[in-house]
């Protein structure tokens, strides 16, 4: 659409779909022109013209490019809600893929590639061969890509018709661009498919070298990215691969450059002569230098991948650090780039420039930065043996500015220098114990006791600085109260005088009852044992030599950093992580329930539309009932609530107090016996076994206790961590005494969603008991998510079906189970049942059987599942669609539990 034809956009009448259907059945050609600019217009700004899609299919017949694109621009946006009516247009497209101008051919196929319906699908493959082979590169090149949009929407029918050859005999083709876009393509369906399907050899890495140098830039870009896939035979062929690729540094396309420097850092790995590497490495660092000019954005990325780089290779940059030094009008985010850079490339002979530069930041206005900077000083002294010295003096000038935040920073850093460096520059102490009264931040704190308490002995009023911080020790963080602890210990086991004697009392007091953290809690028992039973062994335990801490500047492990650098040039290399961790892809997906028919359980197919159009249920079992309803066995009313009962287990693994309940015992129903949770040989003579279970709808824990011992136990209390389900105790419930030699059992009524934890979900269920005879028992539990699975969570097999279409492709997440065999298909669906996990219906596909199944968790959120295997042959693939694909591991190992029952 041209400039001035922001007209159509604005509208002043009064029902504008049938003045627009009115206009789109116009016998002219003008008219009907507008009429199609005027509905996308209405499309592009969100308003729903799909009701005239009929209308709009019948402009496609015209021979005005302009028309037939706007029209094929609507078919795509608007044909996955209509693919009934979508078919009309399938003649349209045939024709047009054998019209004269290469254009309308290009535009036919590659519109019929964006409209992902199955329908569709299987009128593409002719045109679409047809123009893999056609004279015009502009079409092979558009029917290159349209194969890989084919694969994704089903890839057993392009394998089946060839196209995977087609498109690998295209990289012979005599049209760079048209090379380009076949390795695009291929590389595209190589991430989606598990085999091997485009795979370098000596042959192809001919064609793509030769290729490369008359492509556009992305071309460029695809061909380099599969080159640095390509293993060298010898240090001699990768040389001659990194001769043929170096002139693309000098490329003015940024993703070009890092492209090539990644092809040429893998190929380094195998090249034995130093002077090529060295010539290599000096080629490289003028074109990352100057992708330091470019705009903000472009500069972030370019020094998250220099980051990686310079790790591996740190020479490339060595002389170059001063094109790190920031700038006033650098953002902050590429301030901190440059910072961390700056360190990686620091050494002797550039440390004096970098020290420079950092105190210059240190006098900042942005905090961040200055804390980096004062931090990086730091890191600079722990990184250089030479240098500390220089780096301490820096530090100490930035102390005496007297700024509250550079020192406290400063002061930070310091304790790790004194942990690089022991007993070498502890003169300069006393210069921060001046600054002892403007500490207010936590770490700040810590580090500050941490060096008291470590040279309390050089520090003549050690008792009176700590005893400063004490004041205020049930106020302070958890782990200065921790270096309180700790320090207070040293100070008393260096100088056990009467002063320490009074600390140690106050402190250890202070830790073990007035304070309700378990790791304080702990600490401080242990430091109390060891100094009324052992001084000597607490000297050895609190005042042993410690480790020197070494640089860590170089943070990423060898094998991460390996696979970060093979993604250089990607949002991997940005955010420093593989991108497994933040990539979800599903690999070759074999046919969806959109895709392939559904049928009875004897066989007799049944489309889906058919289905969807029927609402037909599931099919009956041979009585007539309905199929593999859940068996639910009556559970004993709960007892009455007793009185409450005093919270005997404190704040045990930082848990909540009003879940403490003490248990009862009603009669546990007949199963399965029940997990051993916490065995005998652990519990002192108390066995507990242990297992979460619904019943009516309602969740339980049974818990059955054993005692072993040799005396009564009673008063069991139990208490839950929290969890993702937050799941804790209903209410008070008893248990009676326990006789050695005899067992008593109950079940927990549980409420859900009242003790959440943070974090990705988990399966994870800690738990703590205790009784009036023996300590805390702590032990971990699984909660499988089929106890929450609830009895709504049937579907109708339409509703089914439009929910799995309506969940897009990326919520949805398959798992192999090699092990298992499903041998008794009914035993199976009944046992399934039996969890609320509902049949819906069962097809066949090849050799195996599919079956589909619906399952919903409290707050209404559905599981779509679909098992795949060959009865009575180990193997089942399950692959679930759900609104919340991050319980989707929760899930996987609900199913494999139950099928493995």
């Amino acid at each position: 659409m041209s400039g001035h034809d922001s007209k159509y956009f604005s509208t002043t009448k009064k029902g504008e779909i049938p003045e627009l259907k009115e206009e789109l059945n116009s016998q002219y050609k003008d008219k009907r022109k507008d009429a199609v600019k005027k509905v996308i217009a209405a499309m592009t700004v969100g308003k729903d013209v799909s009701s005239l899609f009929t209308d709009v299919v019948n402009c496609m017949q015209t021979e005005n490019l302009e028309l037939k694109k706007l029209v094929y621009l609507y078919l795509i946006n608007y044909a996955k809600s209509q693919p009934d009516l979508a078919i009309l247009a399938v003649n349209t497209f045939v024709k047009d893929s054998q019209d004269p101008n290469p254009l309308i051919r290009a535009l036919a196929v590659r519109t019929m590639g964006c409209i992902r319906v199955d329908k569709i699908t299987e009128y593409l493959c002719d045109p679409l061969q047809r123009c893999l082979k056609d004279d015009d590169p502009y079409v092979r090149k558009t029917a290159a890509i349209c194969v890989a949009k084919l694969y994704d929407i089903n890839a057993e029918l392009v394998e089946d018709r060839g196209f995977l050859e087609s498109l690998k005999d295209l990289i012979s083709d005599n049209n760079p661009m048209v090379v380009a876009n076949a390795v695009a393509a291929l590389a595209e369906i190589q991430e989606n498919s598990n085999r091997p399907i485009f795979e370098m050899t000596s042959h192809t890495l001919t064609k793509l070298l030769t290729a490369l140098n008359e492509c556009t830039e992305w071309g460029q870009v695809f061909i380099l990215d599969a080159l640095s896939r390509y293993k060298a035979a010898d240090a001699r062929e990768a040389e001659n691969i990194v001769e043929r690729v170096t002139p693309r540094l000098q490329h003015a396309n940024c993703a070009v450059v890092l492209s090539a420097v990644k092809m040429i850092l893998q190929q380094m790995e195998l090249i034995t002569s130093t002077d090529v590497v060295r010539n290599l490495c000096k080629k490289m660092a003028p074109p990352l230098v100057t992708l330091l000019s470019a705009e903000p954005e472009i500069q972030y990325v370019a020094l998250r991948n220099i980051n990686l780089i310079v790790q591996r290779r740190p020479t490339i940059l060595a002389h170059e650090i001063k094109v790190f030094f920031c700038k006033y009008n650098d953002p902050i985010y590429v301030k901190m780039e440059k910072l961390e850079i700056m360190i990686k490339l620091a050494s002797d002979r550039n440390i004096d420039q970098v020290l420079l530069e950092f105190k210059e930041y240190a006098t900042e206005v942005d905090v961040d930065f200055v804390r980096k900077a004062v931090r990086a000083i730091g890191r600079c002294a722990i990184k250089l043996e030479r240098a500390a010295e220089r780096c301490i003096t820096v530090l100490l000038e930035l102390i005496k500015i007297k700024v509250n935040y550079v020192v406290q920073e400063a002061i930070i850093v310091i304790k790790d220098i004194f942990r690089r460096y022991p007993n070498t520059y502890e003169s300069i102490i006393a210069t921060l114990c001046e600054s002892l009264d403007t500490l207010d931040e936590p770490e700040a704190k810590a580090s500050m006791i941490w060096i008291i308490g470590e040279y309390a002995e050089r520090i003549d009023n050690a008792d009176e600085l700590l005893e400063s911080f004490l004041e205020s020790f049930p106020e302070e963080p958890a782990h200065v109260q921790l270096q309180l602890l700790t320090a207070t210990v040293k100070l008393f086991l260096k100088k056990p005088t009467e002063g320490p004697q009074q600390m140690i009392q106050v402190v250890l007091n202070n830790a073990t009852v007035e304070t309700d953290n378990p790791d304080l809690r702990d600490r401080a028992y242990i430091y109390w044992r060891l100094l009324s039973t052992d001084p000597e062994a607490a000297k050895d335990v609190v005042l042993a030599e410690k480790p020197v801490i070494s640089d860590d500047s170089n943070l990423l492990d060898s094998s991460l950093l390996d696979e970060l650098l093979a993604n250089i040039a990607t949002l991997s290399s940005v955010y420093h992580k593989p991108p497994e961790a933040f990539v979800t892809r599903v690999k070759t997906s074999s046919p969806r329930p959109e895709d392939e028919e559904y049928g009875s359980e004897t066989g007799n197919s049944e489309s889906a539309a058919d289905s969807a159009a029927t609402g037909a249920s599931p099919p009956p079992t041979s009585s007539g009932s309905v199929p593999y309803a859940a068996q639910r066995q009556p559970v004993p009313a709960p007892a009455s609530p007793a009185a409450p009962v005093p919270d005997l287990l404190g704040d045990l693994i930082g848990l909540d107090n009003s879940a403490i309940v003490p248990v009862d015992q009603p009669a546990a129903s007949a199963g399965p016996p029940l997990p051993v949770l916490l065995p005998a040989s652990t519990g002192q003579g108390l066995q507990i076994s242990a297992q979460l279970t619904c019943r009516d709808g309602q969740v339980f824990y049974s818990i059955l206790f054993e005692n072993n011992t040799q005396v009564p136990l009673d008063g069991f209390m139990i208490q839950f961590n929290k969890n993702t389900f937050g799941l804790a105790a209903a209410g008070p419930l008893q248990v009676p005494q326990i006789q050695p030699g005899t067992s008593a059992g109950t079940l927990l009524p549980m409420v859900t969603f009242q003790n959440m934890s943070q974090g990705p979900p988990s399966s994870l269920l800690q738990v703590a008991v205790k009784n009036n005879q023996q300590p805390v028992w702590y032990f971990n539990d699984k909660i499988p998510l089929h106890v929450f699975f609830t009895e709504d969570g049937r579907m109708e097999r339409a509703n089914f079906l439009e929910t799995w279409r309506s969940l897009p492709d990326s919520n949805e997440i398959t798992k192999d189970f090699p092990g298992i065999v499903v041998g008794n298909v009914e035993a199976t669906l009944d046992r399934l049942a039996a969890t609320n996990m509902f049949f819906i219906a069962k097809r066949k596909h090849a050799n195996q059987d599919v079956f589909y199944f619906s399952a919903k968790i409290p707050r209404g959120i559905p599981f779509l599942i679909e098992l795949t295997t060959v009865v009575n042959t180990p193997g089942v693939k399950c692959a679930i669609k759900t609104p919340s694909p991050e319980s989707a591991p929760l899930f996987f190992e609900a199913v494999e539990t139950l099928l493995k029952d």
